[in-house]
């Protein structure tokens, strides 16, 4: 526990380093622009919609429809965010071994396209869990779980994702899978401490570099003797 304290700390404290910034910088860019069109197409179709031939109808359907809009892609964000900023984040994690682990040799370089099947699986899986859970969320709403929920749920994936990210930059698929499997309770952990991230108004913004900062510290603790 110690440990990942003290690399989640590293994590924060490193996120002045320029290439750390340039890659949150453009993830935010693109985020906010996948979610604005987001609103933007909603909005096209919402304005337009004509579904009960009642203009007060319509207007409430419209306006159900943006705020839908709004707010489900937050619901959703840690999803997007790592989606966008993806194929930047092994450049994060170079900075921070760059800095923090100078003595290990150059990380195997990922195929773009490889990099890119993983960022959407994960995508696809994350929607997937979580609209199967939106109702046990709305259930739980009432009792004030569902944030204790949502955080089991995505620290599961989130861990999964930004472990693996990390990991098979320095091991192949076989010896990566026996180090999760040994260690799965401490990458839930700290994929749970990933989803608390992506919980937190503005700081959310930086969750995905931060997580993947955080993971390479994780790693490097999993990997030793």
């Amino acid at each position: 526990m110690g440990a990942m304290i003290a690399g989640l700390f590293k994590a924060f404290a490193q996120l002045s380093d320029p290439a750390l910034r340039g890659v949150l910088r453009r993830g935010i860019l693109g985020a906010a622009a996948v979610y604005l069109l987001l609103v933007a197409a909603v909005w096209a179709v919402a304005s337009n919609l004509s579904l009960f031939g009642n203009a007060w109808a319509d207007i409430g359907t419209g306006i159900a429809l943006v705020l839908i809009a709004l707010t489900v892609p937050l619901l959703f964000f840690p999803a997007l965010t790592t989606a966008v900023m993806g194929p930047m984040l092994d450049g994060a994690a170079d900075a921070v071994e760059a800095r923090h682990y100078p003595h290990l040799p150059p990380a195997r370089p990922l195929p773009a396209a490889e990099m890119l099947a993983a960022t959407l699986r994960f995508l696809l899986t994350m929607l997937a869990v979580n609209l199967l859970a939106l109702p046990v969320y709305a259930v739980l709403l009432l009792t004030g779980l569902t944030f204790i929920l949502v955080t089991v749920v995505n620290g599961y994936l989130l861990g999964r994702e930004y472990f693996e990210l990390v990991v098979l930059r320095r091991l192949d698929a076989g010896p990566a899978r026996l180090l999760l499997r040994n260690n799965l309770g401490r990458v839930w952990l700290a994929g749970a401490v990933v989803s608390f991230l992506f919980s937190v108004p503005g700081l959310n913004l930086a969750a995905p570099v931060l997580g993947t900062a955080f993971m390479v510290h994780v790693v490097q603790t999993l990997k030793r003797p």
